[in-house]
C-alpha cells in the first residue's frame, strides 16, 4: 500500500464514585480541567487517547514522590476514584506552550468504565456511572468504539489524492492536532525532519483531506504518530465541531451539533 503523503507545513507553537461535571477549557489544543491526584490539586489535560494517567514530574517532585509507578485518589468532576493506580512522567515537551502549569494527564484508564460528555463551547466535562447519563434529546451521529492500545479509537479515512487509509483512528481529547497518521503509513515529502512531526514535535504538515463521522474535511493540520496499534489519531481541534459523548461501557461514541 503506497503511504499517505502529508504536505510540510510551518508548525503553530505556543471505592465509591460519585459522578458531576466541571467547568473545562480548551487551550493550546486540548481539554484541559480541574483535577486532584493524590490530593494534588491542578490543571489536568483531559485526554481519552492516553492510556495511562500521568502527573507531571514536576507537580511529583514538590510533594515528595519518587517511584514512577504510585497509586492514590483521583479527582475530576465530582468523580472520587480511592485508590488508582499513576505514574510519573516528564511532560515538559507536551506542556511548555501553556501560559500557566499543567499537573498531568487524566487517562483513558480511569474514564473507561464511565460516561464521558466533553462540550468544547462553553467548555464543559460531564462523568457518569453506567446507566446514569441523561438521556440524549438532540440529533446525534453514532459511532462504534473499539478499544486498541487501551484507549478507544473509531472509523475514519485519510487522502492526499493518490493514496487513502481507512482504518481505526484513536479519539482523543488530548491530541492538539486535527489528524495525525501512523508514522508507518504515512509519509512527508520535504521533511528534514520527520520525528518533528511526531506528538510535541515542533512541525505540523497539511492533510488533503479526512473523512469523519460522516463528514468530509479538506486542508486539515496533520501530523504523523508513534501509534502501534492504531491507523492514527482524531484530535480535539477535529473533534470541537461536536458535543461528544464517549459511552466507554456500551462501545459507542455519540456526536451531537455543538452549541
Amino acid at each position: 500500500m503506497k503511504p499517505v503523503a502529508l504536505v510540510l507545513a510551518a508548525a503553530a507553537l505556543p471505592a465509591a464514585a460519585h459522578a458531576g461535571e466541571t467547568a473545562c477549557w480548551f487551550e493550546q489544543g486540548v481539554v484541559v480541567a480541574p483535577a486532584s491526584i493524590d490530593g494534588l490539586a491542578g490543571d489536568y489535560i483531559l485526554d481519552t487517547g492516553a492510556p495511562v494517567t500521568q502527573l507531571h514530574e514536576t507537580k511529583a517532585q514538590g510533594a515528595g514522590l519518587v517511584e514512577l509507578d504510585q497509586r492514590g485518589p483521583v479527582r475530576i468532576a465530582g468523580l472520587t476514584l480511592p485508590d488508582r493506580r499513576f505514574v510519573i512522567a516528564d511532560l515538559d515537551a507536551r506542556t511548555y506552550a501553556f501560559p500557566t502549569p499543567i499537573a498531568g494527564v487524566i487517562g483513558a484508564d480511569l474514564l473507561s468504565a464511565y460516561v464521558v460528555e466533553v462540550s468544547f463551547a462553553p467548555c464543559k466535562v460531564a462523568i457518569y456511572p453506567r446507566g446514569q447519563a441523561p438521556r440524549v434529546h438532540s440529533k446525534v451521529t453514532v459511532l462504534p468504539l473499539h478499544v486498541a492500545g487501551g484507549v478507544a479509537t473509531a472509523r475514519a479515512a485519510v487522502a492526499d489524492g493518490p493514496s487513502a487509509l481507512a482504518g481505526d483512528f484513536v479519539i482523543a481529547t488530548g491530541s492538539d492536532t486535527a489528524v495525525r497518521v501512523a508514522q508507518d503509513h504515512a509519509a512527508v515529502p520535504g521533511a528534514a525532519k520527520p520525528q518533528e512531526l511526531l506528538p510535541y514535535g515542533e512541525t505540523r504538515a497539511q492533510l488533503r483531506a479526512a473523512s469523519f463521522a460522516g463528514r468530509l474535511f479538506e486542508n486539515l493540520e496533520g501530523g504523523l504518530s508513534s501509534e502501534t496499534e492504531a491507523d492514527g489519531v482524531i484530535g480535539a481541534p477535529l473533534l470541537a465541531r461536536w458535543r461528544l459523548r464517549f459511552d466507554f461501557p456500551g462501545g459507542k461514541l455519540l456526536l451531537a451539533p455543538a452549541g
